[in-house]
């Protein structure tokens, strides 16, 4: 049989090397929210065949209208996208205006969103609160699910460990996406963060219902056995479910889905990998190094005893 438990200190390793640079990065650099969650304006244009302006003659239009953060970004089909602080109604039409002259041509408006700052602040705070309430839900479902295992508050917080592993992976993907690719946190991040706790509870609760169950026909086994031998009962489900269907179509979306669905794509990705992951090689190595108490042997004292 597989061993996988006996090298866990590796898998949390693992983990470290992954989390740590993007969170570095986002600790250094600070969150890159959108409009979405810091208020602003979103701007779409394109020109007539053969007509552009390049980044600074929209740059220059901007600040002549007083606005100095524009962004500006061309997409596959040719058309500019422009963030730039919250744009009242008079302010957009003298920027158009301005294009309009600078390009000696009419200025086709694809999109105009706004988004004003107190609307960006509340929804950036019911999205923490969405995530604690989540955490919280979590520990209650399987700490009740569980009851009749020993101990079984422990699973419900493992789970949230694991899920804050998971959560800790998308941000740094996001940390590391924002410092080389100039990504930004908007709702479909959101979106993308909800989905990847969402299943990773469902991998955790698969892994920790085979334990249960094997807690009750293999009593007699070691529980680090026990529990390894769970996690090689669901490995091929895991990677049947995850790898093979889910994992592969948001590959081709992140190759072949556009600068608009990209981010969004390579964050679930990622994120539902992560999860699948973390069931196996932290959640579970968790609920072992808690029935052992291994922390007691980590700075020596345990280990003469």
């Amino acid at each position: 049989m597989i061993d996988i438990l006996s090298k866990r200190y590796l898998y949390f390793l693992l983990s470290f090397i992954i989390i740590v640079p993007g969170l570095v990065f986002l600790a250094v650099d600070g969150l890159p929210l959108s409009i979405d969650f810091t208020g602003g304006s979103l701007f779409e244009i394109a020109f007539e065949t053969g007509q552009t302006l390049d980044t600074e003659t929209i740059n220059a239009i901007y600040e002549d209208a007083g606005i100095d953060d524009a962004q500006v970004t061309t997409t596959d089909t040719g058309s500019v996208l422009i963030r730039s602080s919250f744009l009242t109604n008079e302010v957009r039409d003298q920027i158009l205006t301005g294009m309009k002259t600078a390009v000696g041509g009419e200025v086709t408006v694809i999109s105009f969103d706004s988004v004003g700052p107190t609307i960006g602040a509340q929804v950036a705070s019911r999205a923490a609160l969405a995530v604690g309430v989540a955490a919280l839900g979590v520990v209650f479902y399987i700490t009740l699910a569980f009851r009749k295992v020993q101990n079984a508050f422990r699973y419900g917080v493992c789970a949230v460990i694991a899920m804050a592993h998971d959560v800790a992976v998308v941000f740094s993907i996001a940390g590391i996406g924002a410092r080389f690719f100039e990504w930004q946190m908007d709702a479909l991040f959101l979106t993308a963060l909800l989905t990847v706790i969402g299943f990773s509870v469902q991998d955790k609760v698969v892994v920790f219902d085979r334990i249960r169950e094997n807690a009750t026909s293999l009593r007699r086994l070691e529980y680090e056995t026990l529990v390894n031998h769970s996690i090689v009962q669901t490995l091929q489900r895991s990677i049947n479910t995850q790898l093979m269907t889910v994992e592969f179509l948001l590959l081709s979306l992140a190759l072949f889905g556009g600068v608009t669905l990209q981010e969004f794509a390579v964050i679930l990705l990622v994120g539902l990998l992560s999860g699948t992951y973390s069931s196996i090689f932290v959640a579970a190595p968790i609920l072992v190094l808690w029935e052992k108490r291994e922390w007691s042997t980590w700075f020596g004292r345990g280990a003469n005893a």
